[in-house]
């Protein structure tokens, strides 16, 4: 393997990982304040399908991304409502999103755009253009450091640096601001947060729509990264995404590596279709398989090893 295929190896990394960060740092706030979201992969989900279909609608990308954040966060209220206010089990909350999320897309798609399940291709202002960072082609030819800078560091979507920028950004706000505090706190012991007089309803709640932004900010990413919204288009990402936050033992930095490690695997899978190890040769099937394969080992080996917030998924009730 060339350096000029690390490169692209590497590119094609980060553009994969960056969904998966969103959410991942979508469900770290969420669990940090007590409340468990199964229901990441629906909000990515109706968050690609309004993004991908507004911008079809306005031609303008910045339109999609609102839609999508709009949709998203009307789920994180749902999901809030039946787990905050109603005391719900969150786990059901989460997978009943799903649900009507998988369902409702198809259904809309189908009567909006007649397309079986899909919208339109997006095309020209209506995707996220690629930003040339400064002196990228100028550098280009350095050996070694100018492909880096060129072909690695530059050339992605503002949703990219976006998302970078907030893994430092997330563990500022979480260690080092009183609003991440009370929500750490919130997470561990709701009781003795109420005690000094603040709302835990009110911390949750910011909490989940902070999710739910994070979230819409992944679908839309994904409906612009595919051109276009297709049935079922998150392919469990939500799902990985959570399985990426245990293994990260809800720290930001650890989601950043634990995301870049799945979307490696899913390079290595889109990359390579066949890997001829000269004895035998490794299916297709086998690699497209593998951030799902390390999705169970995690699960498996990493959830009893791996401390949750200790107010996770316990609704709150107020004593009187």
């Amino acid at each position: 393997m060339d350096f000029a295929t690390i490169i692209q190896m590497l590119d094609s990394t980060v553009r994969l990982a960056t969904p998966l960060l969103l959410a991942c740092l979508a469900g770290l706030f969420s669990e940090r304040a007590g409340i468990f979201d199964i229901g990441l992969e629906g909000k990515m989900l109706i968050a690609a399908f309004a993004s991908a279909a507004f911008a079809v609608f306005s031609g303008s990308v910045w339109v999609g991304l609102l839609a999508g954040i709009a949709a998203s966060l009307m789920l994180s209220f749902i999901h809030g409502m039946a787990s905050i206010t109603f005391r719900g089990n969150q786990l059901i909350s989460g997978v009943a999103l799903n649900f009507l999320a998988s369902g409702l897309t198809v259904l809309l798609s189908q009567s909006w755009f007649g397309l079986g399940g899909r919208t339109p291709s997006l095309e020209g202002a209506a995707r996220f253009s690629e930003i040339t960072l400064p002196f990228a082609d100028a550098v280009r030819g350095v050996p070694v450091l100018g492909p880096i800078y060129a072909d690695l560091i530059s050339g992605h979507t503002i949703l990219v640096y976006v998302a970078l920028a907030l893994v430092p950004a997330s563990a500022w706000l979480l260690y080092s601001t009183r609003f991440g505090l009370r929500l750490r706190a919130v997470g561990e012991n709701p009781a003795a947060v109420d005690t000094a007089g603040v709302s835990v309803v009110a911390i949750r709640y910011a909490a989940v729509l902070i999710c739910g932004v994070l979230c819409g900010l992944a679908g839309a990413y994904l409906a612009s990264l595919a051109a276009q919204f297709g049935r079922e288009m998150t392919a469990g990402r939500g799902y990985i995404a959570l399985a990426a936050l245990i293994f990260a033992k809800w720290r930001p930095w650890y989601a950043l590596t634990a995301c870049l490690l799945f979307g490696f695997l899913d390079a290595v899978a889109i990359r390579f279709q066949n890997i001829d190890l000269g004895v035998f040769v490794i299916p297709v099937q086998f690699t497209q398989a593998l951030p799902y394969i390390l999705t169970v080992v995690i699960l498996a080996g990493f959830v009893g090893k791996a401390i949750p917030p200790r107010a996770g998924g316990e609704p709150y009730v107020k004593e009187r």
